[in-house]
């Protein structure tokens, strides 16, 4: 069974940093695969936040775009988002997103919560 294991969520102050890992198989692991972080807040439906696309561009939302960095390690499988000037409406639960070969998989997501 495939598992994404994200960390690096916790409370922090509207500005601060935050920075999370996915830790993803090497069976699924490719820079040809999207790879992708999307968030879910309480009452709302899951959106994209940023991804690799499958040639390896970057793609952010809007909301986003400026303050959080999506990076991979290919030597330890690992997938990061840097989140930077975190605002309240950050607030959500992350999830580490991976699509190989027509299947999606997804991790059990990690919870930020930027409240001061």
């Amino acid at each position: 069974q495939v598992e994404l294991v994200e960390s690096g969520g916790g409370l922090v102050q509207p500005g601060g940093s935050l920075t999370l890992t996915c830790a993803v198989p090497g069976s699924i692991f490719s820079r040809h695969n999207v790879m992708a972080w999307y968030r879910q807040a309480p009452g709302r439906e899951r959106e994209l936040v940023a991804s690799f696309t499958s040639g390896g561009a970057r793609i952010y939302a809007d909301s986003v775009k400026g303050r959080f960095t999506i990076s991979r390690d290919t030597t330890t499988n690992t997938l990061y988002l840097l989140m930077n000037n975190l605002k309240p409406e950050d607030t959500a639960v992350y999830y580490c997103n991976i699509q190989n070969s027509g299947s999606t998989y997804w991790g059990q997501g990690t919870q930020v919560t930027v409240s001061s």
